[in-house]
């Protein structure tokens, strides 16, 4: 049997089987028009099948090469600095507390220098297909309005749009955190794996060399992406503030063919804490997750894969075995 590579196989799933939940879970969070804050799966799945059927499939794929070329940015920013700075790109089996202050300094540094690409990505990703112009829209776009958004030319922007300094804390904060928890859970996955075990793990088993570390990734970046969910819905209403942004109407009226189809993403925010504050002040606690519901969809999806390859392999092994 032959497996594909471990990242190859996580970055597969986690960006492309997952676009369509991280699709719909962005436009909720920069949609503070509607009514339905969709914290559920049962209702996101609803939207999502409707926007889906009015549009074509390609309304939940949007977006989907640039996540890959901000995955390549963020991958060779880090492995620049690390090579210009002394900071660790890997820990070492021991590490030190300054050492680890440096890993994470990396993956803050790194997270400032995607920003305005991520930022544009995140654009692609939420720019409803109506309003899209197919004609100059094209994979290299991310990189385009990325140093645009970087050097301050190109298309004006409204009044309303944050200079990229104030982004960055927000933007090094998610990243660090989210790189933290994960790490941490995933460590912590594997070693109570592996005190619960009677027997030593055997590496030529498949079963054992592969699928305890994709169960504690997905447990990972599943605690991350909820604890810092409130984090990323902020960011990314600050990102899209004063980019001329319009995204799909994500109430469930979509679905009964009343309502708005589009609608502009106009907020005020003054910055991050200011953000914060009229999330809170006029939305409620309930604000800060919307679209929770699609992240819900995405890693049950996710644990559902899993759960079917291990068993599909476990199968494979035992017919093998038995011949």
């Amino acid at each position: 049997v032959t497996f594909v590579p471990l990242p190859v196989r996580s970055l597969f799933t986690e960006n492309v089987l997952a676009h369509p939940c991280i699709v719909f879970r962005r436009q909720c969070q920069v949609n503070y028009h509607a009514r339905c804050y969709h914290l559920t799966p049962f209702s996101a799945v609803a939207v999502m099948y409707a926007i889906t059927k009015a549009q074509g499939p390609k309304a939940l794929w949007k977006g989907m090469g640039s996540t890959f070329i901000v995955h390549g940015i963020t991958l060779g920013a880090e492995g620049v600095i690390s090579e210009i700075t002394p900071l660790h790109r890997e820990l070492p089996h021991r590490w030190s507390w300054k050492q680890l202050a440096g890993h994470l300094l990396l993956k803050g540094l790194t997270a400032a220098v995607a920003l305005p690409f991520y930022c544009a990505s995140l654009i692609e990703t939420v720019q409803s297909e109506i309003v899209r112009d197919e004609a100059s829209s094209g994979l290299l776009d991310c990189i385009r309005e990325g140093l645009t958004r970087l050097l301050g030319v190109g298309a004006p922007h409204s009044r309303r749009l944050l200079p990229l300094s104030s982004l960055l804390l927000p933007a090094a904060l998610h990243a660090i955190l989210r790189y933290a928890i994960a790490t941490s859970v995933q460590r912590a996955a594997m070693w109570l794996h592996q005190r619960g075990r009677k027997q030593r793990a055997d590496p030529s088993n498949p079963l054992d060399a592969y699928f305890p570390e994709l169960a504690a990734a997905w447990a990972g970046s599943l605690v991350a992406d909820v604890m810092l969910f409130p984090l990323e819905t902020a960011l990314h209403r600050l990102s899209l503030q004063g980019t001329r942004t319009i995204i799909d109407a994500t109430d469930g009226v979509v679905a009964a063919g009343s309502g708005p189809l589009v609608l502009p993403v106009n907020t005020q925010y003054d910055g991050f804490s200011d953000c914060l504050h009229a999330i809170r002040r006029k939305e409620g606690v309930a604000g800060f997750y919307r679209g929770f519901g699609a992240l819900a969809a995405q890693y049950a999806l996710h644990g559902a894969l899993l759960a079917a390859a291990r068993t599909l392999l476990r199968l494979l092994l035992l017919e093998g075995g038995a011949r």
